[in-house]
């Protein structure tokens, strides 16, 4: 192992108390914004590209009766091919783990990334719920499907050589975009991400997002459901189609993205801002509210 693997690695003890770089423990909580569902996907700890700082700051100013990790969270493939856990990926899961630990509702549907994970659905992991797809019911009664959305890559890859093709592509993509925000950040400016931007501009891309929102759509419309949330191609959107809102959360790889639903009954696309360090509201939908008396009681 190279010394820049060492230097890169924390040690991974999820049940560790959460400290800050010195050893100490890590300031108050801060609580800015107030949710009753929050969906994050696509974290990819492990991974050199991961934004796990962002995360952490958003964690840590946030508060939510639920969260539903929709899938990679940890990604398993990167950790094979290079062992990189830096004290920051540590944090964030740690910070879940502590959530869970409070009272938070956590759910876990594991993607292709963490697919080792999978085997445990319907099983209780460290106060986390693991399960393959799971409905979650709004405070407005609309009932919201979610799941990676890794089981539909037949559905939208050409061949399976095109798609390693593409992984491969979108690796240098990612590259270039972490050596842009490194020069970035030195020269002062915000996090902005290239890899997002060449995508938008490439039909062929722009043609695979939309097999793979159709396919999620046709899923969804036999669930009994008004929403469907996923993740997997790291492309956030909130969009309505035939009376069913599609809802993907991004990542936090390229976008800093996840999708929300707030107390008064509003399903939100966030992406978080580095420059004003919390999140900006990119769309959203109404839903319709009819709180039972007890939720209103409670949100008092």
């Amino acid at each position: 192992m190279s010394q820049s693997h060492v230097d890169n690695k924390a040690s991974f003890n999820p049940f560790s108390q959460v400290t800050s770089s010195d050893g100490s423990a890590l300031p108050p909580v801060n609580i800015k914004q107030r949710f009753n569902a929050l969906w994050l996907s696509d974290v990819h700890l492990g991974s050199v590209d991961c934004k796990a700082e962002f995360l952490l700051k958003l964690l840590s100013q946030t508060q939510a009766n639920q969260i539903y990790l929709v899938g990679d969270i940890i990604d398993i493939w990167a950790l094979k091919k290079r062992v990189y856990w830096p004290e920051s990926h540590n944090l964030v899961l740690q910070k879940l783990l502590q959530l869970a630990k409070d009272g938070t509702q956590i759910k876990y549907m594991p993607g292709n990334h963490d697919e080792a994970f999978k085997s445990y659905t319907d099983f209780h992991l460290w106060g986390i719920t693991m399960a393959n797809q799971y409905v979650h019911q709004c405070i407005s009664g609309e009932r919201i499907l979610m799941l990676h959305g890794d089981q539909f890559d037949s559905e939208v890859c050409i061949s399976r050589t095109y798609a390693k093709l593409g992984d491969h592509l979108y690796d240098v993509l990612l590259f270039l975009n972490r050596k842009l925000h490194q020069i970035r950040h030195a020269c002062g400016f915000s996090y902005w991400s290239l890899a997002s931007y060449v995508k938008l501009r490439v039909n062929k891309a722009q043609h695979a997002i939309e097999m793979y929102r159709d396919a999620v759509l046709r899923y969804a419309k036999t669930q009994d459901v008004q929403a469907v949330v996923c993740g997997h191609i790291h492309q956030p959107e909130l969009s309505l189609h035939d009376d069913i809102i599609y809802a993907n959360d991004g990542d936090w790889v390229e976008n800093c993205t996840l999708i929300a639903e707030t107390l008064t009954g509003e399903l939100q696309l966030l992406r978080w801002s580095d420059e004003a360090s919390t999140t900006k509201v990119l769309k959203q939908f109404q839903l319709n509210v009819q709180q039972a008396p007890e939720y209103k009681q409670k949100v008092a």
